[in-house]
């Protein structure tokens, strides 16, 4: 009983047969395809490489995806999002035959066979509804662009202009039948359709979120209405201005070849000076009147730390006593009102001279990450108020450089700044001065101004490895003998148009090649020796052996 009923229970068990590994890709298309229309469907789907990349079985979430664009060609067209999922499909290839009748009244035989040729790993699939699509103006030199940018056309890109703003944003349609009645023309004009105007352009790449987000809008209390006439027309307009808007207090800035200074704030600033700190803004001026002409370092290490950090934080305490230039040899200082130092030969000791630090890190450290490094040093709690009055006295001395003691990473400073005694002399020297200011130079002539550079980055340098410089060091870095009374000359470079920041003091493009090259020999030779002495062991050692 059992052995029958063991046979009847496998006999009724479905017989296994193995599948193809042969994979196919699938892509339910939301649209009757043909044959002839398969090269369609498929430029539809971005071409055949998108395809490709989409069904890669190392392909990314990104490449994944697919989108179904139903009017290919428009680059504003809002296409159908897809998804490439994974399924466990089969391929079955069927063919149906059939067989002739026998007799008369009899049905036809059908006979169906079907096979396996593969599976489906994975299938696209466009479950999204599709969107409204936008058609702007194709006339419009924005929709010129768009087109000019897929055909990759030069020169219609470098030609385009952003058109004027004409704020006719409703056109009206008043196309009225002629043989109409007149108070029907008239009530049909009244009611007649009116068209946007607004240069409303889709994005350049559309959201694949489908279900619309809960917005909650809440227009902006601040804003108001506000009539504003036009300028050229005298026409009254209404907008929305935000009263509480914030309003940037920024110094008075102007170029080193512009001929006017500026005499005095903006308006802007003007407006908010009775707001600021009065005491802070005396001391400014009494500092400015003593000296035209601060960098903000030099200027703050004149006040406590809680005046700096208010002057900084104010924005408007600065542009109420000084403008600023952008380039030049007095290039971001700040400068008194009605004082030009271009034409005024004592204002070459204002010059600035920087050079960049390349091991010095650019971005400041956050707030919260100095004060928690201030916190967790050990001795911040036991320091005496002898040591914090060192301290301080160390900080208003970060502007001054003395050739001996080093204050800060970056060379920043101004010439009246530099109190070492041979840097001093050579700033002080009036026999090779200019007649004329020059905007890379100041009021130095290009050697002069060479020398006090090449020194000056010489001895900052060497402070930055933990040497001090001599002067007889620097007198020979210069070429010059001790008791030579002029040095070899250094040839000058004629300042380029445009290169406005030639003050900084970074060598010239020559110079700097040298100084590469230079290095790069030096390394070469030392690799050499290296390996020359390498060598040498290694013989040594093959004739100790040799001997043993």
């Amino acid at each position: 009983m059992e052995s029958s009923s063991n046979a009847s229970t496998s006999s009724s068990e479905a017989p296994e047969r193995p599948l193809p590994s042969t994979p196919f890709y699938s892509v339910e298309y939301p649209g009757y395809v043909q044959s002839s229309s398969v090269p369609l469907a498929i430029r539809s789907l971005g071409g055949q490489i998108n395809l490709d990349s989409a069904f890669k079985r190392t392909a990314s979430k990104h490449d994944a995806l697919l989108e179904l664009n139903l009017r290919p060609g428009n680059p504003f067209a809002h296409p159908i999002p897809g998804d490439v999922v994974g399924t466990n499909n089969i391929v079955l290839k069927i063919i149906k035959r059939k067989r002739r009748r026998l007799n008369d009244g009899d049905q036809p035989i059908g006979e169906y066979t079907a096979e396996a040729i593969g599976v489906i790993p994975k299938t696209a699939r466009f479950r999204s509804m599709a969107d409204y699509q936008y058609q702007p103006d194709m006339n419009d030199p924005l929709s010129q662009l768009r087109l000019a940018m897929d055909r990759m056309d030069v020169d219609a890109i470098r030609n385009y202009r952003i058109p004027d703003e004409k704020e006719d944003y409703i056109i009206h349609q008043h196309d009225v039948s002629p043989n109409l009645d007149p108070a029907l023309a008239e009530q049909s004009r009244q009611q007649a359709p009116s068209q946007s105007n607004l240069r409303l352009f889709p994005p350049p790449v559309f959201s694949r979120q489908g279900i619309p987000q809960n917005y909650n809008f809440k227009a902006n209390p601040a804003s108001m209405v506000t009539t504003v006439v036009d300028d050229e027309t005298g026409e009254e307009k209404k907008r929305l201005i935000n009263k509480s808007r914030w309003r940037g207090y920024g110094p008075a800035t102007i170029m080193f070849v512009d001929q006017a200074i500026p005499d005095g704030p903006p308006s802007s600033v003007l407006a908010a000076r009775d707001q600021m700190d009065q005491s802070i803004l005396k001391s400014l001026q009494e500092l400015f009147a003593e000296r035209p002409i601060w960098t903000r370092m030099s200027l703050f290490n004149h006040f406590t730390p809680q005046e700096a950090r208010e002057i900084h934080n104010s924005k408007a305490l600065l542009p109420l006593v000084c403008y600023v230039f952008q380039d030049g040899p007095w290039r971001d200082t700040l400068v008194r009102f009605n004082y030009d130092p271009r034409k005024t030969v004592d204002a070459r000791f204002y010059q600035r001279l920087y050079f960049r630090n390349a091991n010095h890190p650019i971005a400041r450290p956050s707030v919260v990450s100095r004060r928690q490094e201030t916190r967790s040093n050990p001795g911040f709690q036991s320091y005496s108020v002898e040591q914090v009055e060192a301290l301080e006295a160390e900080r208003r001395k970060s502007h001054i450089f003395d050739g001996v003691t080093l204050t800060k990473e970056t060379a920043a400073f101004q010439l009246c700044d530099i109190h070492d005694p041979m840097l001093k002399g050579m700033i002080e020297d009036d026999d090779d001065l200019r007649e004329v200011c020059d905007e890379r130079d100041g009021w130095y002539s290009a050697h002069a101004f060479e020398r006090i550079k090449m020194v000056l980055r010489h001895k900052f340098f060497s402070l930055l490895e933990g040497y001090v410089v001599t002067d007889e060091e620097c007198i020979a870095l210069l070429g010059q003998e001790p008791g030579a009374s002029k040095p070899t000359s250094i040839h000058a470079k004629k300042l380029r148009a445009g290169k406005h920041n030639m003050a900084k003091g970074a060598l010239r493009p020559e110079d700097a090649a040298a100084a590469r090259l230079r290095a790069t020999l030096e390394r070469n030779a030392k690799n050499l020796q290296a390996t020359r002495r390498g060598e040498i062991s290694g013989s040594n050692m093959h004739t100790s052996d040799s001997r043993q």
